[in-house]
């Protein structure tokens, strides 16, 4: 195991493994010690633990799905892989699923994950996964910019032009995965304090107990381990920008400290009685309702209202309409350069697909599709049936099908209700379904309409029509 207390870089990167067997663990941890420094962890609850006992969290992690308390159920996994990316947002994940949980293991890439890989892995394609996911690195924000036209994001870039230079704090608010630290750095960009310093500090990923003095700094002896005098983000940030990010993971005890600083600018260290200033502008992001918080008296009503001056809602990707085609090419291209590779690229009917799909994990699961595509498909075309594969679209239930089987497909159903909640839509989710399929049929029938809905199963004038429906009618040829 890593010293916790250790600054210096390890050679090899850190892997963080949860599983609560330890004979899994152990076994993984043996064979893939020669490429990585591992950790392990045996449930949720001491991963959260330990992982804030380390100055830098790992940048790859390999969760089990089937965690504790219940086991072979997914909840406790999806959980985690929540916290970990709440965590660092940087971090890559991989996860382990069962033979006949390969619809679970796609949603978890909904989620948050990179990849997943059904048990028992073989040691050798664990490894290259791993180390696929890990090869990837994100663009830099400043190399990051907002990209689309859809008239939700012209308006999100609108509404960062007017509040950009005001002193007052802006509330990001948004969707998992959707962006919001990209906004944060837009905001500081677009401000007259560019050239100030642009501090971020991820509430989730500090122990609460330490939380207040790294924002704050500390006096020297006040508390155990506080060798010397040190300042905090909102000394370091100057006149600059303090970004706040899971803003709604602040233990309710700190929350007041925070407050006075948006009233009046005034903190203390901790240990100390002197008051010092601030003039730094703040700028939260959260993923939670905030408001739900404050009903339910996790979160302060006046703390929300001072940090909610001015608010801005990041767009999920699925209302971003072809934005999404910008987002394909800008994360393609910077994967095959750094993979030092040809690009891959989509046929018309995988791009039709790539449209009609709804990316419920928004920009982090665009991304981690595209990185998938690139390490298995680097210069190639890609087909709508490889494009599924990285796509949660797990197939329909058949009559025939197995117990196991149809209790994969209503697990994954159920973690999609938990996820979506009120925001899930039947239809719309159907449809989408529909449209793969319909694509795929052209795509094998080269735009024939007479074969593709033989293929189907349906007559030509119903295929036509609901074509027509899905707005593509016209686009292909019938040459029966």
């Amino acid at each position: 195991m890593p010293d916790l207390d250790d600054t210096a870089a390890p050679e090899r990167p850190l892997l963080l493994i949860v599983d609560d067997d330890p004979l899994i663990s152990d076994s993984l941890a043996y064979f893939l010690a020669g490429t990585f420094e591992v950790l392990t962890s045996h449930s949720r609850a001491h991963c959260t633990r330990l992982l804030r006992q380390l100055r830098q969290p790992p940048r790859l992690a390999l969760v089990d799905l089937g965690l504790p308390p219940l086991p072979h159920q997914p909840d406790e996994g999806f959980a985690l892989i929540g916290e970990l990316l709440a965590l660092s947002h940087e971090m890559r994940i991989v996860v382990l699923s069962g033979q006949h949980e390969e619809a679970l293991g796609r949603h978890a890439r909904t989620l948050g994950a990179t990849d997943f890989i059904a048990k028992p892995a073989d040691p050798a394609q664990l490894r290259k996964t791993l180390l696929d996911s890990l090869n990837f690195q994100d663009p830099p924000q400043a190399a990051t910019p907002l990209l689309g036209h859809s008239e939700a994001m012209v308006k999100l870039r609108t509404q960062i032009g007017h509040y950009a230079d005001s002193p007052f704090p802006v509330l990001i608010e948004g969707e998992s995965g959707s962006g919001k630290e990209i906004v944060a750095h837009q905001l500081h960009q677009e401000t007259g304090r560019k050239d100030k310093p642009y501090l971020a500090l991820n509430c989730a990923a500090i122990s609460p107990t330490l939380l207040e003095p790294t924002l704050f700094g500390h006096a020297k002896g006040a508390f155990t381990g506080a060798a010397g005098a040190r300042a905090g983000y909102f000394e370091e940030a100057g006149e600059g920008t303090l970004f706040l990010d899971e803003i709604g993971e602040l233990p309710l005890e700190l929350q007041p400290k925070l407050l006075r600083v948006l009233e009046n600018g005034e903190f203390q260290r901790v240990g100390e009685t002197q008051s010092r200033q601030s003039r730094a502008r703040i700028v939260a992001a959260t993923n939670r309702d905030l408001k739900k918080e404050v009903r339910e008296g996790r979160f302060r009503a006046d703390l929300y209202h001072r940090l909610s001056v001015f608010s801005l809602s990041v767009p999920p990707l699925r209302e971003m309409g072809e934005d999404r085609l910008l987002l394909l090419e800008h994360f393609r291209q910077h994967f095959a350069q750094q993979g030092r590779q040809g690009a891959f690229d989509l046929d018309p009917a995988a791009r039709a697909q790539w449209l009609s799909y709804a990316f419920p994990g928004n920009v982090r699961e665009l991304r981690n599709i595209v990185i998938r595509l690139t390490a298995k498909h680097a210069g190639q075309t890609v087909t709508p049936q490889q494009l599924a594969a990285e796509l949660d679209l797990p197939a329909l239930a058949e009559p025939n099908q197995s117990g196991d089987d149809r209790d994969a497909l209503m697990q994954s159903a159920l973690a999609r209700l938990r996820q979506d909640g009120p925001g899930f839509e039947l239809d719309r989710f159907l449809a989408q379904w529909e449209r793969a399929y319909v694509d795929a049929a052209l795509h094998l029938t080269q735009g024939n309409l007479s074969q593709a809905a033989r293929l189907l199963g349906i007559n030509r004038t119903t295929l036509h029509a609901r074509r027509e429906k899905s707005g593509r009618g016209g686009e292909d040829s019938d040459v029966s």
